[in-house]
């Protein structure tokens, strides 16, 4: 490879640390870095604040008080759902950091937590514009400087093979950019593939394709499948409030077995053949007012089209959320959350969560603990590494390390090319018979598929200024449609969110994590799970404040 030249007509840029995304996961990565006294930058595909999944609706937190019985009841209460993957050490960790940040977040940030009625505040759960516009706020305070609207597309090495920095696109300027970094921190969210689920149109597995081109290992891939409940009119995926539902076929009858939590896959099987119905109906007075406070974006596509949907049924479908509310991603190889990367460290959902929820998770919750935690560790992380390095951060000769989407192994293709590239992944990851009612017979046939488009746009998909950023946005769906169906196959058991109709039992002899490794060859292997204690053998549960 060679060494990077600069267009007269860039901008470049030398920090301490970079972080590539603009979610809670970056924020809080970027805050913590610099306050740990580096010089941070933060580069985001949308603008800072607002694009994402967190900024469009509210969310609950795993925000539990540091006392012994509600800390075990919260760490068991998942333990058999995400298939027994957990690590009890890596949940009370999260369960700490995320104490102190939300609480951080009360105090400093001065987000507005309602009252409990006892005299202090109920900081379970917070409303995503107004989280992420206080934590924009805490950024510029803490000096981050922000690139909005600014994609990264490629990583930067150094000799050794070290992260030290990315290039990118800023769109408002229509220019390319570059940032030397010390480290950086990807927190570029999961993948959604582009399904029309609310926020997630920025959630395109950038991160991992970036992760794995510097040689980073994934974890999880399997765990992948995750689909949200929506009014076919509607983009919003608030699954949560379905719990209150009955689901109906179109003669008025009842799905019996359909629903939210256990059900989901009636509805999809239900969906193959004929339309889904629903009324909120189940719901009393006071819980439809408190439904209407806590997300009020949930109604506003109802309240737009004139349904109550408390006493109207309403045509319902399952959007793909990916590995957004799957577990899979960027492998993590220690508590601060490094990669097996030099320079290279992921927060938020980029990276596996399997080590605090296995194999399940949904919206909010431990996915929103995650982000703070994960986030809080990768920054200060970021930034003593960074620190070590010293005043060789902008000496540092850099290589790109991008390749699929960015330099073709042929001849360019078309310039649109990346657009056949996205229908050809949806048409392998998009439906419900292929990826969430999942069987080798099928699998296998959609994994090939994949294979040969993953060839093609190697050979010849070519995405040059603003192109380049929809150019790497289809090469990383591509690439993680290959991770996530090539660990389904080698999974042959049903756990966690990975259901395989042909293996249905859990297996206890597969009671692993796989790692998933390569870009134009896939490779799989085990990775043993800790043994998971009881609390009190914990040793590290802070003493009930």
């Amino acid at each position: 490879m060679t060494v990077t030249t600069i267009p007269v007509d860039s901008l470049e840029l030398t920090a301490d640390v970079l972080v590539i995304g603009g979610g809670p996961a970056a924020a809080w990565a970027a805050c913590k870095a610099a306050q740990a006294g580096a010089d941070v930058v933060l580069a985001d595909k949308g603008y800072c604040g607002t694009s994402g999944a967190t900024a469009s609706a509210g969310t609950g937190i795993w925000y539990v008080p540091p006392h012994p019985a509600e800390r075990e009841k919260a760490m068991a209460s998942r333990e058999a759902l995400g298939g027994h993957l957990a690590d009890r050490r890596w949940m009370t960790r999260v369960l700490d950091q995320t104490y102190d940040g939300v609480n951080e977040l009360a105090e400093t940030g001065r987000y507005p937590f309602p009252p409990d009625g006892r005299g202090g505040q109920l900081r379970r759960g917070v409303q995503g514009p107004e989280y992420m516009r206080r934590m924009r706020i805490m950024l510029r305070r803490a000096g981050v400087r922000i690139l909005d609207h600014s994609p990264a597309v490629e990583l930067l090495l150094d000799a050794a093979g070290a992260v030290a920095g990315a290039a990118g696109h800023q769109r408002r300027h229509d220019r390319p950019y570059r940032v030397r970094a010390g480290a950086v921190v990807l927190a570029t969210g999961g993948c959604a593939f582009l399904s029309r689920a609310l926020g997630c149109d920025v959630n395109t597995g950038d991160g991992a394709l970036m992760a794995a081109e510097a040689g980073a290992e994934l974890s999880g891939m399997e765990f992948s499948n995750a689909y949200a409940i929506a009014p076919e009119f509607s983009s919003v995926t608030k699954t949560a409030y379905y719990s209150f539902a009955t689901f109906y076929r179109e003669d008025d009858s009842v799905l019996e077995g359909a629903g939210s939590q256990k059900g989901r896959s009636v509805i999809a099987r239900a969906l193959l053949s004929e339309k889904v119905y629903c009324r909120i109906d189940r719901a009393d007075e006071a819980a439809r007012r408190a439904m209407r406070l806590g997300q009020p974006n949930f109604f506003l596509p109802f309240d737009r089209v004139g349904i109550d949907p408390f006493t109207q049924r309403f045509p319902v479908t399952l959007l793909l959320e990916g590995t957004v509310r799957g577990t899979g991603g960027i492998r993590i190889t220690g508590d601060d959350c490094a990669t097996s990367v030099p320079g290279l460290y992921v927060a938020g959902d980029a990276a596996t969560r399997e080590l605090v929820c296995g194999g399940f998770t949904g919206g909010g919750s431990h996915n929103s603990a995650w982000a703070i935690s994960s986030g809080t560790w990768a920054g200060r992380a970021a930034a003593g590494f960074a620190a070590a390095l010293g005043r060789h951060t902008g000496r540092r000769a850099l290589t790109p390390a991008g390749g699929a989407g960015l330099r073709p192994g042929a001849r360019p293709g078309r310039p649109e090319e990346y657009h056949d590239v996205v229908a050809a992944v949806q048409a392998e990851v998009h439906p419900y018979e292929k990826n969430y009612l999942r069987h080798a017979d099928r699998l296998a046939p959609a994994l090939a598929r994949l294979h040969g488009t993953w060839a093609g746009l190697r050979a010849s998909l070519r995405g040059v200024g603003g192109d380049a950023v929809q150019a790497r946005q289809a090469a990383a769906m591509a690439a993680h449609a290959r991770w996530m169906y090539t660990a389904a196959l080698a999974r042959q058991e049903s756990r966690g969110m990975h259901k395989r109709e042909d293996r249905p039992a859990q297996d206890a002899a597969l009671r692993h994590r796989l790692l998933v490794s390569g870009l134009d060859e896939i490779t799989v292997r085990p990775d043993p799970v800790a043994p998971v204690g009881p609390l009190e053998h914990a040793g590290h549960l802070r003493a009930a404040s």
